[in-house]
């Protein structure tokens, strides 16, 4: 990045820092926001410098874009919060300070030593690919068993119901898959952008990052002389200073950029396999009895589902079955109803 993009996306930075702190409702939040205006304002101001150094002139002066205005507007309309992923995506820092509370028992908790950053975050990756594949098997479920039933309700011959089934399953899959992968693609995109900014003016004023960084301790509860320590601890040492940067300042996580390509393989294969079940049935079978078995044996895996979803929800692993079996079943009715209707219409 150059120096002349650095200092525009400073000045941004502050003047979004300014609209935040104007519609923060309590006085430590504007004094937060109003600091990290300055700060940004003095950050770009070493890069004003280097501008100056190699064309002669300083910038013109800072008048921003429409994607800065429009930012802006919705902050004010809506509030940062709100807003928080789109203002991260424009590096603007202290976002991490909406996301959880001191002593709230979620969200960061406040490190103590350089060697509690990133701990919270370790094995995420491999969670949350397993997280993808109980929910992709619970769309795979209950958008085949649907398109079964409703085929089935309007045309109950076996041919129908495989090909509709297997057009279904292949469909779902590789649609769940390309999402995926575009979704991580972009995210990552994102977090290598913000972070490889972020090493940049770590490199170029160090002091500054730890001034800010004490700043968004301080708004969450850590006393000035605490923050100032920790911060300048974190800042020191290259092996935790990008990691703790990036998440404290700018609310992303470095170990959290994920795989787009094990995203899509992830999606596909929960998908299809959860999109096989009821399909499974017709492959042997036709008919009545094997619209029977497929909604038997779709009911026994969405329980199951329900089951383990219990385990993201903290909730008892029957109560979630039996809802998902529930839902499953009004929208598997729902789609055979309306296959009725339409088959009776048609024909």
């Amino acid at each position: 990045m150059g120096a002349r993009e650095s200092w525009v996306q400073e000045m941004e930075s502050a003047f979004l820092y300014r609209v935040i702190a104007d519609g923060e409702a309590s006085a430590d939040g504007r004094d937060l926001f109003a600091n990290l205006a300055r700060e940004a304002e003095a950050q770009a101001g070493v890069w004003a410098t280097d501008i100056q150094a190699a064309d002669g002139a300083p910038p013109a002066d800072f008048v921003p874009g429409a994607r800065v205005r429009v930012v802006a507007a919705l902050v004010r309309r809506l509030g940062a919060r709100r807003m928080k992923g789109v203002l991260a995506a424009m590096k603007v820092r202290g976002m991490s300070v909406f996301g959880s509370v001191p002593g709230a028992g979620h969200g960061h908790a406040m490190p103590h030593s350089v060697e509690d950053i990133g701990r919270r975050h370790r094995g995420r990756l491999a969670g949350g690919n397993l997280r993808a594949s109980v929910f992709g098997a619970s769309d795979g479920l209950v958008s085949n068993v649907c398109l079964i039933l409703g085929v089935a309700g309007a045309h109950p011959t076996g041919s129908a119901v495989l090909v509709s089934g297997v057009a279904g399953l292949l469909a779902g899959a590789f649609s769940m898959a390309a999402g995926e992968y575009v979704s991580v693609r972009s995210q990552r995109e994102m977090f290598e952008h913000q972070i490889g900014a972020e090493r940049d003016e770590l490199a170029k004023y160090p002091v500054q990052e730890a001034a800010e960084l004490s700043l968004i301790y301080q708004a969450r509860g850590l006393g000035k002389d605490d923050a100032d320590r920790v911060a300048t601890r974190i800042v020191a040492n290259p092996r935790y200073a990008l990691d703790a940067l990036a998440r404290e300042e700018l609310g992303l996580d470095p170990g959290a950029l994920g795989s787009p390509v094990g995203a899509a393989v992830f999606s596909f294969a929960s998908f299809a396999v959860g999109a096989a079940v009821p399909l499974a049935p017709f492959l042997a079978s036709a008919g009545g009895l094997a619209l029977g078995v497929s909604v038997a044996l779709t009911a026994a895996a969405l329980f199951g589902v329900g089951c383990a979803i219990s385990l993201y929800t903290g909730r008892g692993a029957v109560r979630g079955g039996v809802r998902t079996l529930l839902l499953g079943a009004a929208a598997g009715a729902v789609t055979y109803g309306i296959g009725r209707l339409l088959g009776t219409v048609v024909s």
